[in-house]
């Protein structure tokens, strides 16, 4: 005899499985399409070189054309000014006063920055019937790093394989004790960055400098995305992957500067730029990489900060998931926290799914 048919899922249990990935989308239409579709520049702070009356009037043209494009400033000679480029405290500096004008930019701290300022003043040469040199002072490495992106792709890696860990360990280790899941995030947490940065440094040779740096920083990273997952999951249940997706990659890599830097975008990325946890990933690892006389003790500290807060976010689950315990499941040798199933429930098995899926 053939076995009864599975009968159909009610339409609002099918709206439910839906809403996630629904929501998730718009979700990246917005951080995407509002981060990176229109990348109009805010406040490139650039020097001109020179002295005297003319330079000034030179700077002062500059920032009256450019409006608030551009936060215009003189300097004497070219040296303050590729010392400002090198420590990251301007994005160009324009020495006009000669037959051929010279542009000096990094393409290390952002390629998207040095194409921007070089059609800048292209167009502002041009009409001046005046040819441009292009000075290149921090290059990006041209073997390993030809596109300036190599730093951003591997936070990429390292996000995506972090957050998602740290999912099934919320949900697959969900019938034992907190700390126990919190152990196993550890433990984890220097196994994703080692084999992400195993891969990228020996497998692709990817990385531009400073790998045992960028690695160590790995291992908080991925260990406060993987806290984020344990601690919210008691808290918001199958609505974990929205809000990991959300937090760590439709507002994590808009607002990183991988892409476009904080100045080339919306004011409210720029302002995401200034705390978030990839934000300081990324630029400590381009400073360490790039920059290794600028400090990264601010950067480093978003990173921190993050943990911290994952690590405050566990405890916070950790006293939900004590006050829902009944008493008789907490009483000595009782199940709690110690308990194990076979297998996982279907509702666990849908939301390890939706993990994958995002």
């Amino acid at each position: 005899m053939s076995a009864a048919p599975t009968p159909p899922l009610p339409i609002k249990t099918i709206a439910s499985h839906v809403a996630v990935p629904f929501v998730i989308g718009i979700v990246m239409a917005l951080c995407y399409l509002g981060g990176f579709h229109k990348p109009d520049p805010q406040g490139l702070r650039i020097d001109v070189v020179g002295s005297g009356v003319q330079t000034a009037v030179t700077a002062q043209q500059l920032q009256q054309d450019l409006g608030d494009k551009v936060a215009v400033r003189t300097v004497d000679d070219e040296d303050a000014a590729r010392d400002a480029i090198e420590r990251r405290e301007i994005v160009a500096a324009f020495v006009p006063d000669r037959p051929t004008a010279q542009l000096m930019v990094s393409t290390a701290a952002g390629d998207p920055t040095a194409v921007t300022v070089e059609r800048i003043f292209s167009a502002i040469t041009i009409a001046r019937d005046q040819p441009l040199r292009i000075v290149d002072v921090v290059p990006v490495d041209a073997t390993r790093d030809p596109s300036g992106q190599s730093i951003f792709f591997f936070l990429v890696a390292l996000t995506v394989g972090s957050y998602g860990t740290g999912i099934a360990i919320a949900v697959a280790a969900g019938g034992r004790d907190i700390r126990v899941r919190a152990g196993i995030a550890v433990a984890a947490s220097v196994l994703v960055a080692a084999v992400i940065s195993a891969i990228a440094v020996w497998g692709f040779d990817a990385l531009p400098g400073a790998e045992w740096e960028m690695f160590g920083l790995a291992i908080p990273y991925a260990l406060a995305t993987m806290l984020f997952a344990v601690g919210l999951h008691p808290l918001i249940g199958r609505f974990t992957t929205l809000a990991m997706v959300t937090i760590f990659v439709g507002l994590n890599f808009t607002s990183s500067g991988g892409v476009f830097p904080p100045q080339l975008q919306p004011r409210f990325f720029g302002v995401l730029h200034d705390f978030w946890i990839g934000a300081g990933f990324q630029e400590s690892a381009r400073d360490l990489a790039y920059f290794p006389q600028v400090g990264v003790g601010g950067e480093v500290a978003k990173i921190i900060g993050w943990l911290i807060a994952a690590v405050a976010l566990v405890g916070v689950a950790a006293a939900v998931e004590r006050r829902r315990r009944h008493p008789e499941v907490a009483a000595p040798g009782g199940p709690a926290g110690r308990h194990e199933r076979a297998a996982l429930s279907p509702a666990a098995e849908e939301e390890l799914a939706e993990d994958v899926v995002a």
